[in-house]
């Protein structure tokens, strides 16, 4: 099983990034410091967007364990045995409830919105201890 980041995310920050420049040449076309400042947020933004092309899948599962994403693009195979728990957090933001996936590996914690595995935290869940006991 996979689950990857949702396909309007990357172009959402690509949106946000050239908006930036253009922010600027609106409001201060002649402040360098601030032309500085939003092309450093824009190529940080479209680095940003291109780890979600280049590595759109997040979280993979099968019965040996879970892979995860770690640093820029680097993955990392963690066996079943090595995890301690996997469990959704829960808080209201904005006038709804959103959660969490938190996965405990004892020397690591992921975590993963719903805009990163394109699902609900509390169903990747339980297809993750659906897998768990398969294995």
């Amino acid at each position: 099983m996979q689950w990857r980041v949702k396909p309007a995310l990357p172009v959402a920050k690509l949106i946000g990034a050239a908006a930036l420049p253009a922010l600027v040449a609106v409001f201060a076309p002649d402040d360098l410091s601030r032309w500085l400042i939003a092309g450093i947020a824009a190529a940080g933004i479209v680095l940003w967007a291109v780890r979600d092309l280049v590595v759109p899948v997040r979280l993979a599962a099968d019965t040996a364990g879970i892979t995860v994403v770690t640093g820029f693009a680097r993955r990392r195979h963690v066996p079943w045995q090595q995890i301690e728990r996997v469990r959704v957090e829960s808080a209201p933001r904005r006038g709804r409830r959103s959660g969490v996936l938190e996965i405990d590996a004892g020397d690591s914690i992921y975590t993963f919105t719903e805009p990163q595995v394109s699902a609900m935290p509390e169903e990747v869940a339980t297809e993750l201890a659906a897998l768990r006991e398969v294995s």
